[in-house]
């Protein structure tokens, strides 16, 4: 049954950006887990994730960033050419970046996770705005470093008013509309009904 879904799935690079502690490791880590659980060819590449082992060594200067940014378009393209859904969920700060990765991947969503930076200090998951602000952290986007939104994203999702599991049906929604799912793989994550 997998094979089948495989079989109707083109490769694509979905690629979340925003501030941090915006939502994007989590609305990224409900896509990636619905879209498995349909049997689809995906995989994940989440911005600590790959700091700690595709990019280990870079530091936070843009060109560093510009760096980081490049090789997860790499890697996406690569697993993207080869019939894979491909998510990145990197702050990726700077517009030029994400556009020449858009333009080296054959097909590519880029999704702009939209939350106020008012909203995302307060989440602070990490506790990262809380040192940035300290002066601990230099570069940090949102607060010493700048943070270049998107001009024209496939897809905008608002975490401050929407629930993770709504941001995630969006983005399904999207994939079934724009041919990059089966229709069938995802139709009940539509309907709010958990899988």
């Amino acid at each position: 049954m997998a094979s089948d879904n495989n079989k109707n799935t083109l490769g694509v690079t979905i690629w979340f950006t925003g501030l941090p502690s915006s939502g994007k490791s989590t609305v990224s880590r409900l896509v990636h887990d619905y879209l498995k659980a349909q049997g689809l060819k995906v995989e994940l590449l989440d911005g600590d994730v790959a700091r700690q082992n595709l990019t280990k060594g870079l530091g936070f200067s843009k060109e560093d960033r510009d760096e980081n940014i490049r090789r997860i378009g790499f890697v996406c393209n690569l697993l993207s050419r080869n019939g894979v859904i491909a998510i990145a969920a990197a702050i990726s700060p700077y517009r030029a970046a994400r556009d020449a990765v858009r333009q080296q991947t054959n097909s590519f969503i880029e999704i702009y996770v939209n939350a106020p930076l008012d909203v995302c200090k307060q989440r602070d998951v990490k506790g990262l705005y809380k040192k940035a602000l300290a002066g601990q952290l230099p570069q940090f986007t949102g607060v010493s470093d700048p943070y270049e939104e998107p001009l024209n994203p496939e897809l905008v999702l608002y975490t401050n008013e929407e629930t993770p599991e709504e941001s995630a049906r969006k983005v399904i929604a999207y994939l079934i509309q724009n041919g990059n799912v089966p229709a069938t793989a995802s139709a009940i994550l539509i309907s709010g009904r958990s899988a």
